[in-house]
């Protein structure tokens, strides 16, 4: 695809460097050519230095002839002026905004043609904070994941030592487990990929991708991992956006402390936040002020500061002190995989939780949901099964049938819709059926067009 993005900033850059990988012809405007050229050296794309909103630097960038256009400036009326320019200028057929105020909503009429023409609306401060609020749910999980409405989940969890499936292989797993029907599709060991055969045994310490219904997380949770208490005391340091969000979010149900180091934005805090959020003036780093305020009690420590090395910091000295889990929100990319299989539990990084409500747009086919994985490197994709046995390569065939990519797996498929919707197991005699919800784990993304191709209804297929 021909996409252009505007903005070079930290959202900017993680979407241009995943498109690039799958070989998009990328532009990026930015005012700042300097970061541009930064990019351009890193990144195979071109950079247009000038002001995204002027219908003269979009013409260089080739919004003549593009089919994606990406507004995430930092400035929500950049990206709404642009987005308008786009379509009534060059008719870009999809227009994407990143839009920080709760007051813009998709589908609104102020988005429409005859408003700002924003096809779709994208918040890295909502994507984190629902995020957050999924491994709040599930708080052994590393990754908490959801398909086809709410269906299905996909969730990455760490082995612990003593639970049901230690030292049992994936063949076991039905037999151990038959009410909790599950699919494992993918075990990683020191960050090195198993095959996942019916004859792999796991190990604790094993990082295990799993997939199942909704209603039978809890169960598998606790098969993988013994402990499985729930969350009730949270302390969040960072008073920003994100943690302002996430504390409103979290008010009527936990107890929720916020530490903020800007005195003026903590009397802010006080006064948008119910009275038994508890708002602290300090400093997350200070351990005197950590040990004060019980951080060894916390169920949950989430650092969401805007400086990566301090939410590193405190996260790291949360977990010294005895929080049982910690967070961290981390934006450098190098950072965040620094910090896999540190003392912090989870790094959080903005960008890439909204880098698959981005890939929907740009997946062929008839996708329903894309989520990245392991910062980038995999995904799991959900498609719909259409056509028929004559025009589709999924309806009418079994499982066993269907040739996917060296590497690719199915992970379930959703039949039917709301409650009536069903979650299957991929089982080899399996037979899709039209309007089935496939969804495939791709451990590899240059896998990608292969499985989209999946999901494309040809005119015959033979």
């Amino acid at each position: 695809m021909r996409i252009i993005i505007l903005g070079a900033g930290r959202v900017g850059e993680s979407v241009a460097e995943s498109l690039v990988s799958e070989q998009n012809d990328i532009t990026l405007i930015d005012p700042d050519p300097e970061r541009l050229r930064v990019l351009e050296d890193r990144l195979d794309l071109r950079g247009v230095a000038g002001n995204g909103i002027q219908p003269s630097v979009l013409r260089s960038a080739g919004a003549d002839d593009a089919d994606l256009f990406i507004a995430c400036a930092s400035l929500d009326e950049t990206n709404l002026a642009a987005c308008k320019v786009a379509r009534s200028v060059f008719g870009i057929q999809t227009t994407i905004a990143r839009l920080r105020s709760p007051e813009f909503e998709e589908g609104d009429e102020l988005l429409s043609n005859a408003g700002f023409a924003v096809d779709h609306v994208i918040c890295p401060e909502e994507s984190v904070m629902r995020y957050i609020n999924q491994l709040i749910d599930f708080p052994e999980a590393l990754q908490v994941l959801e398909f086809s409405q709410g269906q299905a989940n996909l969730i990455a969890v760490r082995v612990a030592e003593g639970s049901i499936l230690v030292n049992h292989t994936i063949g076991e797993f039905r037999e151990l487990f038959p009410e909790a029907p599950m699919r494992v599709v993918a075990v990683y060991r020191q960050d090195a990929e198993l095959p996942v055969a019916p004859g792999t045994r796991v190990l604790p310490g094993d990082e295990v991708f799993v997939l199942a219904a909704k209603s039978k997380i809890r169960k598998v949770l606790g098969a993988i991992h013994k402990d499985d208490r729930p969350v009730r005391r949270i302390m969040i340091a960072g008073g920003g956006k994100v943690g302002l969000r996430l504390a409103r979010n979290l008010a009527a149900n936990y107890q929720v402390k916020i530490i903020e180091s800007n005195r003026k934005r903590c009397d802010y805090l006080a006064a948008q936040l119910p009275s038994q959020v508890l708002v602290l003036a300090g400093d997350s780093t200070d351990e005197e002020l950590l040990i004060e305020e019980n951080v060894g009690e916390m169920d949950l420590f989430i650092a969401l500061t805007s400086d990566d090395e301090d939410n590193i910091l405190s996260a790291m000295l949360a977990k010294r002190l005895g929080a049982r889990r910690v967070m961290s929100l981390i934006n450098r990319r190098v950072y965040a995989e620094m910090m896999q299989g540190s003392a912090i539990d989870i790094a959080l990084s903005p960008a890439q939780t909204v880098i698959g409500e981005l890939l929907v747009h740009v997946r062929r086919g008839d996708v329903a949901a894309v989520h990245s994985l392991r910062r980038g490197a995999a995904e799991a994709i959900e498609g719909v099964a259409r056509g028929d046995e004559r025009t589709s390569k999924l309806v009418g065939r079994r499982i066993e049938e269907i040739v996917l990519p060296t590497g690719a797996r199915f992970g379930a498929i959703v039949r039917g819709k709301e409650s009536a919707a069903e979650v299957l197991m991929p089982y080899h005699d399996l037979i899709v059926q039209e309007g089935d919800h496939v969804i495939i784990f791709i451990p590899n993304k240059r896998l990608m067009r292969a499985v989209e191709k999946l999901f494309q209804v040809s005119a015959t297929f033979f």
